[in-house]
Order: structure tokens, then C-alpha cells, then sequence
């Protein structure tokens, strides 16, 4: 008995050492594509990572929050979607989901106004610029929404005035409601600039997850949802986290 526990224990040792040993190698050889590639891209796109894909021989290439393909050698650059047919899920698309996925913790709440209609329940989290176009045609459609808890997260980086707007905003006596009067209604944000906002803490929360464009959408699984979106897969996705 003692015997045959000594064989499987050593057995055990080499595959342990066998592992550690392929996963070391394995690292090497994505820390030599993703020097080659980074050479050859130059200093204008940062490649964050080089790992292996779904598809044996093709590596993944995460350019910022873009993701590529490659070959073992780093030759080819490749820009597609992995589609696995036997289910036809999008790995490409999975992949960039979690990639662009947050923690909801991540949101400082004190830095939105927000809104509770119905019970409140379902709760979203989004990025405007009040002088965007989408963002207006977002909100428009949101009216529709009830049961709901809506956070809203001013970012003016379209321009001077959207910093100017955004201001007036967050300076009002009930933001939201000035926030709805300009999005939905078209009456302009007057009034002082000068109180304490949370407009640069929300201009580096959105570097810092890459929110680049407006409206960006977050729901309480971290998910986010780009451009704007139709209320039909906002409800889809809020049934989805029940």
C-alpha cells in the first residue's frame, strides 16, 4: 500500500512539474509574438496581451480593448470574429463582453444624479454628454422605462459647452429634472457653474474602463452596452439578470 502511495504520489510530482514546465513555455513564446507584434505595430497602438485562442495556432492580440488574431510566427495580423459552429456562439464577441465588463462597485454612485421610478428595482448606469445627439434619442426612449433606478454619469467631452452644460446641470437644484428639460424637452441649463461637481472624477473613471463615446450603458452585471440602444434589449437584458 505504502508502495503503490509512493508511485502515485511521484506520478502526481512529474505531471505537476510537466505543467508548470509547458505553462512556462507557453508564456515565453506569448511574451516573444507580442514583442514581435508591438515592433512591428509601432508605438502608436499598445498591445496589452498575447495569449492563445480558441482555434489551435492563432493567438490572441488585445490591442487596447480591440482584439486580433495572429500566427505563431506574429506574421499575419487578423481582424474577424471566431464563430464555433457546432453552437454558433461568438467566442470573438464573448470575449470582447468580458473584456469590456466592470465591476457595478466600481461606480461611485455620489458621482451621478439619479432618478427612481416604479419600485426601482432594476438598476442602469450610464455615461452621457449632454450635447450628444444619441444620448438625447437614448433618454427620449428611457421615459419608457419603469421599475427602474436610472444612475447618470456626466462626461462633457464633445466640447467646451458640453463641459459648460454639464455644469449648469449638476449645479441645479434638481439635476435631473434640468438634465430632462434640455435631453427630452430642449429647454437649455441656465443658472451658476461654480459648485463642487463630479466631472473630472467621472472624465478619469471613464479613461481609466475606457469609455470613449457617449451614451455607454452599465448594468448590475458589469456588462456594457454601447451607442443607443433600443429599449427592447434593455428589457431583454434586464430579464436576463433576474
Amino acid at each position: 500500500m505504502n508502495k503503490f502511495l509512493s508511485v502515485a504520489l511521484s506520478m502526481l510530482a512529474f505531471m505537476c512539474t510537466s505543467m508548470i514546465f509547458s505553462g512556462s513555455v507557453q508564456a515565453q513564446v506569448d511574451q516573444q509574438i507580442k514583442a514581435d507584434i508591438q515592433k512591428k505595430l509601432g508605438a502608436n497602438a499598445k498591445v496589452r496581451s498575447v495569449t492563445s485562442a480558441p482555434v489551435p495556432g492563432l493567438y490572441e492580440v488585445l490591442v487596447g480593448n480591440d482584439i486580433f488574431y495572429t500566427d505563431s510566427s506574429g506574421k499575419y495580423l487578423i481582424q474577424g470574429e471566431i464563430i464555433e459552429l457546432a453552437t454558433g456562439k461568438n467566442i470573438t464577441e464573448q470575449r470582447q463582453a468580458d473584456l469590456n465588463r466592470i465591476k457595478w462597485t466600481d461606480l461611485n454612485q455620489a458621482n451621478a444624479f439619479k432618478v427612481v421610478r416604479g419600485n426601482g428595482t432594476r438598476q442602469l448606469a450610464i455615461f452621457s454628454d449632454p450635447n450628444c445627439g444619441y444620448c438625447k434619442r437614448l433618454e427620449k426612449s428611457l421615459q419608457q422605462l419603469d421599475n427602474v433606478t436610472i444612475y447618470t454619469y456626466l462626461i462633457p467631452i464633445l466640447s467646451a459647452d458640453s463641459a459648460q452644460k454639464s455644469k449648469q446641470i449638476w449645479c441645479s437644484a434638481d439635476p435631473n429634472k434640468a438634465y430632462i428639460d434640455w435631453m427630452v424637452n430642449g429647454i437649455a441649463p441656465s443658472g451658476k457653474t461654480d459648485c463642487s461637481s463630479p466631472l473630472d472624477k467621472n472624465l478619469t473613471f471613464a479613461k481609466t474602463y475606457g469609455i470613449t463615446g457617449t451614451p455607454t450603458l452599465f448594468f448590475t452585471d458589469g456588462s456594457r452596452f454601447p451607442g443607443a440602444v433600443q429599449i427592447a434589449d434593455i428589457e431583454k437584458k434586464f430579464a436576463s439578470l433576474k
